[in-house]
Protein backbone atom coordinates (compact mmCIF):
# COMPACT_ATOMS: atom_id res chain seq x y z
CA UNK A 1 0.00 0.00 0.00
CA UNK A 2 1.30 3.16 -0.86
CA UNK A 3 1.81 6.14 1.69
CA UNK A 4 -1.06 8.58 -0.02
CA UNK A 5 -3.24 5.90 0.66
CA UNK A 6 -2.37 5.08 4.47
CA UNK A 7 -2.52 8.34 4.46
CA UNK A 8 -6.19 8.48 3.28
CA UNK A 9 -7.00 5.88 5.60
CA UNK A 10 -5.08 7.62 8.74
CA UNK A 11 -7.54 10.98 8.07
CA UNK A 12 -10.71 8.78 7.96
CA UNK A 13 -9.94 6.58 11.21
CA UNK A 14 -9.53 10.68 12.57
CA UNK A 15 -12.60 12.23 10.72
CA UNK A 16 -15.59 13.15 12.67
CA UNK A 17 -18.37 12.73 9.53
CA UNK A 18 -16.99 9.51 8.73
CA UNK A 19 -18.08 5.60 10.58
CA UNK A 20 -15.88 2.55 9.91
CA UNK A 21 -15.23 -0.35 11.88
CA UNK A 22 -13.57 0.22 15.17
CA UNK A 23 -15.56 3.35 15.92
CA UNK A 24 -17.99 3.72 18.78
CA UNK A 25 -20.64 4.74 16.36
CA UNK A 26 -19.85 1.90 14.20
CA UNK A 27 -22.07 -0.61 16.56
CA UNK A 28 -23.98 1.87 17.56
CA UNK A 29 -25.40 4.26 15.13
CA UNK A 30 -28.57 1.54 13.68
CA UNK A 31 -31.49 2.94 13.76
CA UNK A 32 -29.91 6.42 15.36
CA UNK A 33 -28.43 8.30 12.69
CA UNK A 34 -31.03 10.97 13.56
CA UNK A 35 -30.42 10.96 16.94
CA UNK A 36 -26.76 10.66 17.84
CA UNK A 37 -25.42 11.55 14.68
CA UNK A 38 -27.05 14.58 12.79
CA UNK A 39 -29.51 14.75 15.99
CA UNK A 40 -31.90 16.23 14.26
CA UNK A 41 -35.11 14.63 12.60
CA UNK A 42 -34.70 15.78 8.94
CA UNK A 43 -35.15 13.11 6.03
CA UNK A 44 -32.26 10.60 5.73
CA UNK A 45 -30.90 10.14 1.69
CA UNK A 46 -28.24 7.48 0.81
CA UNK A 47 -25.51 7.64 -1.79
CA UNK A 48 -24.63 4.11 -2.47
CA UNK A 49 -21.28 3.26 -3.80
CA UNK A 50 -20.60 6.67 -3.85
CA UNK A 51 -16.92 6.87 -4.20
CA UNK A 52 -15.63 10.56 -3.71
CA UNK A 53 -19.58 11.42 -2.53
CA UNK A 54 -20.06 14.17 -5.35
CA UNK A 55 -23.61 13.62 -4.94
CA UNK A 56 -23.53 13.31 -1.11
CA UNK A 57 -21.54 16.72 -1.20
CA UNK A 58 -23.46 18.41 -3.66
CA UNK A 59 -27.26 17.59 -2.79
CA UNK A 60 -25.96 18.57 1.13
CA UNK A 61 -25.24 21.98 -0.32
CA UNK A 62 -28.28 22.26 -2.12
CA UNK A 63 -30.49 21.01 0.96
CA UNK A 64 -29.53 22.19 3.86
CA UNK A 65 -32.30 20.85 6.00
CA UNK A 66 -32.02 16.98 4.55
CA UNK A 67 -29.37 14.42 6.05
CA UNK A 68 -26.73 12.65 3.42
CA UNK A 69 -24.86 9.66 3.70
CA UNK A 70 -22.14 8.40 1.47
CA UNK A 71 -21.54 5.01 1.62
CA UNK A 72 -18.26 2.86 0.04
CA UNK A 73 -15.96 0.33 0.82
CA UNK A 74 -13.28 2.28 -0.20
CA UNK A 75 -11.33 4.45 1.97
CA UNK A 76 -9.22 6.19 0.49
CA UNK A 77 -12.03 7.35 -1.48
CA UNK A 78 -14.41 9.04 1.15
CA UNK A 79 -11.35 10.47 2.60
CA UNK A 80 -11.84 12.86 -0.42
CA UNK A 81 -15.30 13.14 0.36
CA UNK A 82 -15.32 13.75 3.94
CA UNK A 83 -12.19 16.33 3.46
CA UNK A 84 -14.31 18.31 1.54
CA UNK A 85 -17.70 18.05 3.34
CA UNK A 86 -15.59 19.10 6.40
CA UNK A 87 -14.14 22.28 4.64
CA UNK A 88 -17.50 23.47 3.06
CA UNK A 89 -18.70 23.14 6.90
CA UNK A 90 -21.21 20.78 5.74
CA UNK A 91 -22.73 19.42 9.04
CA UNK A 92 -25.73 16.90 7.12
CA UNK A 93 -23.18 14.67 5.61
CA UNK A 94 -22.06 12.00 7.26
CA UNK A 95 -19.64 9.26 5.10
CA UNK A 96 -19.90 5.21 6.16
CA UNK A 97 -17.07 2.90 5.11
CA UNK A 98 -19.11 -0.51 5.09
CA UNK A 99 -19.85 -2.95 2.10
CA UNK A 100 -23.34 -2.45 0.38
CA UNK A 101 -24.32 -6.27 0.99
CA UNK A 102 -24.14 -5.12 4.99
CA UNK A 103 -26.25 -2.36 5.12
CA UNK A 104 -28.78 -4.53 7.46
CA UNK A 105 -26.04 -3.29 10.29
CA UNK A 106 -26.23 0.36 9.99
CA UNK A 107 -29.93 0.81 9.43
CA UNK A 108 -33.23 0.12 10.60
CA UNK A 109 -36.49 -0.56 8.94
CA UNK A 110 -38.19 2.89 7.55
CA UNK A 111 -34.84 5.10 8.42
CA UNK A 112 -34.21 5.92 4.82
CA UNK A 113 -36.10 8.74 2.36
CA UNK A 114 -34.08 8.25 -0.83
CA UNK A 115 -31.36 6.07 -2.46
CA UNK A 116 -29.03 7.46 -4.73
CA UNK A 117 -27.31 4.95 -7.16
CA UNK A 118 -25.03 7.13 -9.04
CA UNK A 119 -23.10 5.54 -12.41
CA UNK A 120 -22.51 2.37 -10.41
CA UNK A 121 -20.39 -0.45 -11.98
CA UNK A 122 -22.44 -1.66 -14.61
CA UNK A 123 -21.18 -5.39 -14.64
CA UNK A 124 -22.49 -6.12 -17.84
CA UNK A 125 -21.24 -10.09 -17.93
CA UNK A 126 -24.18 -12.24 -17.18
CA UNK A 127 -22.12 -14.02 -14.64
CA UNK A 128 -22.19 -10.89 -12.51
CA UNK A 129 -25.36 -10.05 -12.61
CA UNK A 130 -25.09 -10.18 -8.73
CA UNK A 131 -23.03 -7.43 -8.07
CA UNK A 132 -25.18 -5.39 -9.76
CA UNK A 133 -26.74 -2.78 -7.23
CA UNK A 134 -30.09 -3.07 -8.86
CA UNK A 135 -30.61 -6.67 -8.79
CA UNK A 136 -33.29 -7.93 -7.22
CA UNK A 137 -31.68 -9.30 -4.30
CA UNK A 138 -29.99 -5.84 -3.87
CA UNK A 139 -33.50 -4.17 -4.26
CA UNK A 140 -34.98 -6.40 -1.64
CA UNK A 141 -32.78 -4.96 0.80
CA UNK A 142 -33.21 -1.45 -0.25
CA UNK A 143 -36.78 -2.23 0.47
CA UNK A 144 -36.58 -2.98 4.06
CA UNK A 145 -34.83 0.24 4.69
CA UNK A 146 -36.64 2.81 2.34
CA UNK A 147 -39.79 4.34 3.74
CA UNK A 148 -43.28 3.49 1.71
CA UNK A 149 -43.26 6.44 -0.59
CA UNK A 150 -39.28 6.87 -0.83
CA UNK A 151 -37.85 7.31 -3.54
CA UNK A 152 -35.09 5.14 -5.64
CA UNK A 153 -32.98 7.14 -7.95
CA UNK A 154 -30.53 5.34 -10.90
CA UNK A 155 -28.46 7.52 -12.74
CA UNK A 156 -26.00 5.57 -15.21
CA UNK A 157 -24.44 6.10 -18.78
CA UNK A 158 -24.48 1.78 -19.32
CA UNK A 159 -27.41 1.29 -21.87
CA UNK A 160 -27.36 -2.82 -20.68
CA UNK A 161 -27.69 -1.36 -16.67
CA UNK A 162 -29.97 0.87 -17.86
CA UNK A 163 -31.98 -1.53 -19.76
CA UNK A 164 -31.35 -4.35 -17.20
CA UNK A 165 -33.01 -2.34 -14.41
CA UNK A 166 -36.25 -0.87 -15.66
CA UNK A 167 -37.02 -4.51 -16.70
CA UNK A 168 -36.32 -5.56 -12.91
CA UNK A 169 -38.07 -2.50 -11.26
CA UNK A 170 -41.11 -3.36 -13.41
CA UNK A 171 -41.14 -6.92 -12.20
CA UNK A 172 -40.30 -6.33 -8.68
CA UNK A 173 -43.71 -5.93 -6.76
CA UNK A 174 -42.59 -3.34 -4.24
CA UNK A 175 -41.30 -1.08 -6.78
CA UNK A 176 -43.22 1.26 -9.15
CA UNK A 177 -41.15 3.48 -11.68
CA UNK A 178 -42.56 7.34 -11.75
CA UNK A 179 -40.50 7.74 -14.93
CA UNK A 180 -37.34 7.30 -16.78
CA UNK A 181 -35.18 8.67 -19.88
CA UNK A 182 -32.65 7.60 -21.97
CA UNK A 183 -31.49 10.74 -22.25
CA UNK A 184 -31.44 12.92 -19.08
CA UNK A 185 -30.12 15.95 -20.60
CA UNK A 186 -32.24 16.62 -23.24
CA UNK A 187 -35.22 15.93 -20.58
CA UNK A 188 -37.55 17.38 -19.05
CA UNK A 189 -36.09 14.93 -16.13
CA UNK A 190 -33.35 16.89 -16.32
CA UNK A 191 -33.89 18.88 -13.13
CA UNK A 192 -33.83 15.87 -11.11
CA UNK A 193 -29.62 15.64 -12.12
CA UNK A 194 -28.98 18.68 -9.81
CA UNK A 195 -26.44 20.15 -12.26
CA UNK A 196 -24.10 17.39 -10.47
CA UNK A 197 -21.69 16.18 -12.96
CA UNK A 198 -18.97 12.97 -11.21
CA UNK A 199 -15.79 12.39 -13.08
CA UNK A 200 -16.91 8.82 -14.63
CA UNK A 201 -20.22 10.97 -16.21
CA UNK A 202 -18.18 13.93 -17.51
CA UNK A 203 -15.37 11.10 -19.10
CA UNK A 204 -18.32 9.12 -20.58
CA UNK A 205 -20.41 11.84 -21.74
CA UNK A 206 -17.55 13.24 -24.09
CA UNK A 207 -17.45 9.73 -24.69
CA UNK A 208 -20.41 10.58 -26.70
CA UNK A 209 -22.52 7.91 -23.95
CA UNK A 210 -25.79 9.29 -23.19
CA UNK A 211 -27.16 9.84 -19.54
CA UNK A 212 -29.66 7.53 -18.29
CA UNK A 213 -32.13 7.62 -15.17
CA UNK A 214 -35.13 6.09 -13.47
CA UNK A 215 -36.80 7.42 -10.67
CA UNK A 216 -38.74 4.89 -9.12
CA UNK A 217 -40.97 4.83 -5.63
CA UNK A 218 -40.96 2.33 -2.78
CA UNK A 219 -44.35 1.13 -2.71
CA UNK A 220 -43.72 -1.98 0.15
CA UNK A 221 -46.25 -3.88 1.32
CA UNK A 222 -45.67 -6.74 -0.69
CA UNK A 223 -42.56 -9.31 -0.92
Amino acid sequence: MTRRKLDKYFYCQEAENVIERGKPLYTRIKGNWNEIFFKNPNPIILELACGKGDYTIGLAQRYPDRNFIGIDIKGDRISQGSKIASDLGLINVAFLRASIQYLDEFFEEDEVNEIWLVHPDPHVRDRDEKKRLTNPSFLADYKKYLRVGGILHLKTDSPDLYQYSLNVFEQVPFLRIIDHTSDLYKSPLYAYHHNIVTHYERVFYARGFSIKYIQAVNKKGTS
